[in-house]
């Protein structure tokens, strides 16, 4: 007789840390488990397109720097196309395009390198503009934050991006621009991430 299970409560969830970094990215932890840490190489050493590095800190609603954060990055390559097994489009060799990352224990801030990606198929065969994923987890986050990067120096395609233009008020995509500096040897973007108040980071239930 098949068990009844309309009468079982919902598992209590819990909060991410404060081990997040021992389980997930150990050797940033001061603990060398393995020789090389799943996700620190985005794009891989041969794949096409600008070089790019981004930065940023996650910020809480006192305004302050949250210092145990795990960032999680998907994005597609040069050519807008994903690796995956039913990308659209040819998938480039050795271009992973998935990455980890964790904020510095002192400053809170955190950055990777990888390429620029393109313009990318997304649902109905519409083209969305440039933009990296990012899935974010730290201490007194019950369930994992899911945002966009979108770039300052790509006005145009990000005024026609159909994920984007679903919000409604402009100052909340400002949110998902990240601005442009060409101080350096390759372009830094610049990506602060509010968790709340002032200016909170638009986050996207999928």
């Amino acid at each position: 007789m098949p068990q009844r299970l309309d009468y079982l409560k919902e598992t209590p969830s819990q909060t991410a840390g404060p081990y997040v970094h021992i389980g997930l990215a150990p050797g940033a932890a001061g603990f060398e488990i393995y020789k090389s840490e799943l996700g620190w190489d985005i794009a891989g050493p041969n794949a096409k397109g600008e070089r790019i590095r981004v930065e940023g800190i996650v910020i809480d609603g006192t305004g302050s720097p949250v210092k145990d954060v795990l960032l999680e990055a998907w994005q597609a390559n040069a050519a807008g196309v994903y690796a995956h097994p039913d990308a659209t489009g040819e998938v480039e060799d050795g271009f992973r395009g998935w990455g980890r990352v964790i904020t510095n224990f002192e400053t809170g801030e955190w950055g990777f390198d990888t390429i620029k990606p393109g313009p990318a198929m997304g649902r109905n065969g519409q083209v969305q503009a440039p933009h990296i994923n990012l899935w974010v987890v730290a201490r007194g986050i019950n369930v994992g934050l899911n945002t966009r990067l979108y770039f300052s120096d790509e006005a145009e395609a990000n005024a026609t991006d159909p994920v984007i233009n679903t919000i409604e008020w402009e100052r909340r995509r400002a949110t998902l621009i990240a601005q442009r500096s060409d101080d350096g040897d390759v372009p830094v973007y610049r990506f602060d991430i509010r968790l709340q108040g002032e200016g909170e980071t638009v986050f996207f239930d999928i």
